[in-house]
């Protein structure tokens, strides 16, 4: 004879089993790539979010605000990749067009500058417009998400203007 009977043991299971934040997001940027190949150009942005969507859909605590903030974590961490590549590769660029310029009569403004500054400004405004959103939720459950998918949407959104900025 077993000391736990049906209702002990479930309860038990309850609550040895690991906390929502514990388990394994199912994440890949699959979803959102494919998005991607398929958009014509100037409509990418609405493929922002569809792998933080569907790691919500294929993950235990997807439904849950944790596991919506870590769900768009994660693809803010995939779009912050990317950003930083294609922000080098800018940099890339406008060195060399700085480069072409050196040595004329006239000497425009640095672009690598003048990228540069656009960037700083852009992480103030992306971080304030976050906080912002955050602030709507009156420090309720919700701000840590909302806050997330807000950074992530415009990490993303940055990314894409310097893919295409460069792209002809």
């Amino acid at each position: 004879m077993t000391f736990w009977g049906k209702g002990a043991l479930a309860l038990l299971l309850t609550l040895t089993a690991p906390p929502a934040q514990a388990q394994e997001l199912v994440f890949s940027m699959r979803a959102t790539d494919a998005c991607l190949a398929g958009a014509p150009r100037g409509t990418e942005e609405a493929c922002i979010g569809r792998s933080a969507e569907r790691c919500m859909a294929d993950s235990e605590a997807g439904g849950s605000n944790l596991g919506a903030g870590l769900c768009y974590g994660k693809e803010l961490e995939a779009w912050d990749a990317r950003l930083n590549e294609w922000y080098r590769q800018a940099l890339r660029e406008a060195r060399a067009a700085d480069a072409e310029m050196e040595g004329m009569s006239f000497t425009p403004p640095s672009q690598e500058e003048a990228l540069r500054q656009m960037q700083r400004a852009w992480i103030a405004f992306r971080d304030a417009r976050c906080e912002h959103v955050a602030s709507l939720y009156q420090g309720g459950t919700g701000a840590g998400p909302a806050s997330t998918e807000c950074l992530m949407r415009e990490t993303a959104s940055q990314a894409l203007y310097l893919r295409d900025f460069w792209r002809e």
